[in-house]
């Protein structure tokens, strides 16, 4: 997998890669990803909606596409299946990470499906190239193949409470796991599903720059945090988003595909 590539990387590369802005903003930010995007972005970058590019059916934010609309979506982005796939983002929550998430659960090349370490902010604090000229592509057929075993269900668990068949690991941050902190969406409760691991996305980036720490300094936080490196782990957050930068950091350290609660607390935590 090449989970990760540098600005230098991206900026050696920019005319041979497909490149998105997959910025995403928690509702209660007011920050307008779109108008953005339109205002500044990486050269030749793409807007990719997360929230459209998610299953629209449902009343969940941005749930997993239905296969075929992802394949319409990501056609009508001019993506093809060999094409290596920049996701980058603006935003406080990392959103890349999801969009990373979600071309592997449709069946993208690993190796050619990467996050952009350290985001637009790095980019463009190192005045490399940002325009607001809008890309023109022509419509490709984009096929994808679904990974059912990157996501589980509520039904999975609640399984798992009993069970302990893999570690449920929660990235929000430790105020709002511990139920002190009031929840970004009016219609949740707070607190967290029982034998939950709580561990705050933000313990894995390096706030200076927003990159991601390195593979052995990932490894001691997941250590420190009392999860074990050997068994199963699943990961949860808010609304599947943040849970998709601890699974990134996790197939840093292990090589694997993250396995993804799709609904996270946006579903379990809902009021009855």
């Amino acid at each position: 997998m090449k989970q990760l590539v540098t600005t230098d990387w991206l900026n050696e590369n920019l005319d041979h890669v497909k490149i998105l802005d997959a910025s995403w903003h928690l509702p209660n930010t007011n920050r307008d990803a779109l108008k953005e995007y339109q205002e500044n972005h990486i050269k030749n970058a793409i807007f990719f909606d997360l929230d459209k590019n998610s299953d629209q059916s449902s009343k969940l934010p941005h749930m997993l596409s239905k296969k075929n609309d992802w394949e319409k979506n990501v056609s009508e982005l001019g993506i093809n299946n060999s094409d290596h796939v920049i996701v980058y983002d603006n935003s406080d929550v990392i959103s890349s990470c999801r969009v990373w998430y979600n071309f592997l659960y449709f069946g993208h090349d690993p190796s050619l499906v990467s996050v952009l370490d350290g985001g637009f902010k790095k980019w463009s604090d190192e005045k490399r190239p940002v325009d607001k000229n809008l890309v023109k592509f022509l419509t490709t057929n984009y096929t994808a193949n679904e990974n059912k075993n990157m996501v589980i269900d509520k039904n999975i668990v609640n399984e798992n409470i009993i069970k302990k068949k893999f570690q449920l690991i929660d990235a929000r941050g430790k105020q709002r796991f511990l139920g002190l902190q009031p929840e970004p969406r009016a219609e949740l409760r707070s607190g967290n599903i029982s034998g939950s691991i709580n561990l705050p996305f933000t313990e894995l980036i390096n706030s200076e720059n927003k990159t991601f720490k390195n593979k052995d300094d990932l490894t001691k936080v997941f250590t420190d945090n009392n999860i074990s490196l050997e068994k199963e782990m699943a990961f949860t957050c808010g609304s599947g988003v943040t849970a998709c930068i601890l699974g990134l950091a996790n197939s840093i350290i292990s090589g694997k595909k993250p396995m993804i609660y799709d609904g996270s607390w946006a579903e379990y935590g809902l009021k009855e």
